[in-house]
């Protein structure tokens, strides 16, 4: 009788551990990415441009007034954007913090850093346009993070975490939107499949410099339909303020090229696993068929009159800011709602997870 409860026990808690195991793997296996880090324009900025002297910035309400405690950030949201989706869902941390804000310090960016500045491109000159930081500025604050996380954590484990990091790189939309369409020196050197190639070339180059300085895991995301962006209806004015689909087509090329590009630099690059981040589709989609995802409002932003504010104009004071930006695809004329930015992370968070975990 001692022996069968002896035994019974022992299987019982051979099958505890068993279960156990099972719930414990997916957090195990979210360890292999101990670290996200980000590059790229306002899409991702999450407080960068506070620090810096430029006239971009939305370190003010009411910006930030449904992110956790109701404080702006310098996100161009209501809350949260993409890369804070992505960081929780690998286990790392629900916000990523901005590398320039001095409220931070390398502890807290050894698991998560943003260096994205709102306005920047691949293209140097859009940067100059609003006087943020270009993307050599934000690989060379990179090489300075790398330099303090080596000297916090040792060599050693620096560089496994460089080496096992998801860098997310999400801007492009600022090249044709602010510089290309907008001032005339690169429409006179460039047609616009030039100027996609002029930038993919900027991009294969700073994937490859990525590589050189560690990095072997990376998200690449391409052009949303950017001819819907309620700045874009606005200004169509001829087209009855419907979509530019000149430049959804524009962003449609341009993805195609980049998925070009992302399939040679993975067989140029053996060690190297980039992914394509496509989210045309599922915004095109929630554009398409916003009431199937819970929206009464696309063609307007929240913010003030919803057709041109962002920024400074997207003011706290404005009485025509929507009380519930839950209806609203777009928060301000130029950056989706923090609904929207939760939507677009949980389509992609499955193939990001499936790379990389």
């Amino acid at each position: 009788m001692g022996f069968t409860c002896i035994y019974i026990a022992t299987a019982w808690l051979l099958l505890l551990t068993h279960v156990l195991l099972l719930i414990m793997v997916p957090s195990e296996a979210n360890k292999k990415v101990p670290a996200v880090i980000v590059f790229g324009d306002s899409s991702v900025d999450s407080g960068n441009n506070n620090q810096i002297e430029t006239v971009l910035k939305s370190n003010f309400r009411p910006y930030g007034r449904d992110f956790e405690g109701g404080h702006p950030t310098g996100r161009f949201c209501n809350g949260r954007v993409p890369p804070d989706f992505i960081a929780e869902a690998f286990g790392v941390k629900s916000a990523i913090p901005a590398y320039l804000d001095p409220a931070y310090s390398i502890e807290d960016f050894a698991t998560g850093v943003c260096f994205a500045s709102a306005g920047t491109g691949y293209d140097n000159a859009t940067a100059g346009v609003l006087n943020v930081m270009p993307m050599w500025k934000e690989l060379e604050n990179y090489k300075e993070y790398q330099a303090k996380l080596r000297a916090y954590v040792g060599l050693e484990k620096a560089n496994e975490i460089i080496k096992e990091a998801l860098y997310l790189m999400s801007l492009g939309t600022n090249d044709f939107l602010e510089n290309y369409y907008i001032l005339p020196t690169r429409r006179f050197h460039f047609t616009v499949s030039q100027y996609q190639d002029f930038l993919l070339g900027i991009a294969d180059n700073f994937v490859k410099e990525l590589y050189t300085l560690g990095a072997r895991k990376i998200s690449i995301t391409g052009l949303v339909p950017m001819g819907c962006l309620p700045l874009e209806r606005a200004t169509n004015i001829f087209g009855d303020h419907a979509c530019n689909e000149e430049y959804n087509n524009v962003a449609l090329g341009f993805n195609k090229k980049l998925d070009r590009l992302i399939s040679k630099l993975n067989r140029n690059l053996p060690l190297l696993k980039v992914v394509s981040a496509n989210a045309y589709d599922i915004v095109n989609d929630i554009i398409t068929r916003p009431s199937a995802y819970g929206y009464e409002v696309v063609e307007k932003a929240c913010c003030s009159t919803g057709t041109f504010e962002m920024s400074y104009l997207c003011s706290d004071k404005n009485p025509l800011t929507c009380p519930d930006a839950n209806k609203y695809v777009f928060w301000d004329a130029f950056h989706p709602t923090e609904k929207t930015n939760r939507i677009v992370s949980n389509y992609l968070i499955p193939k990001l997870l499936a790379n990389f975990r």
